[in-house]
């Protein structure tokens, strides 16, 4: 199982970033997925999840409006796309499947 995130960076205030996790050794469209983040000094906290089909999506209260997440299951490949972006989303974003994560992509808003 491999998943790997793109897409991360630094951006201002009220910018957007699109975030990617490309999945590989599974089958894929079988399976929800989620999308966590970690702040320096803070737990790793669920930023948004999506049903196998995409059909139904979750997320955590501080980012409802803002972050859209979605998946495409013939590129086997999830998204976060995080717009209006505040100080406080700084973080380390990783994807996950199981007990399975990624590395995860640093994304640091600050002017």
């Amino acid at each position: 199982v491999q998943l790997v995130e793109s897409g991360g960076g630094l951006v201002q205030p009220g910018g957007s970033l699109r975030l990617s996790c490309a999945a590989s050794g599974f089958t894929f469209s079988n399976y929800g997925m989620s999308w966590y983040r970690q702040a320096p000094g803070k737990e790793r906290e669920l930023v948004a999840y999506i049903s196998s089909a995409g059909s139904s999506t979750n997320y955590v209260e501080s980012v409802k409006g803002r972050f859209t997440i979605s998946r495409d299951n013939v590129k086997n490949t999830m998204y976060l796309q995080m717009n209006s972006l505040k100080p406080e989303d700084t973080a380390v974003y990783s994807c996950s499947w199981k007990n399975y994560w990624g590395k995860g992509t640093l994304v640091t808003v600050s002017s």
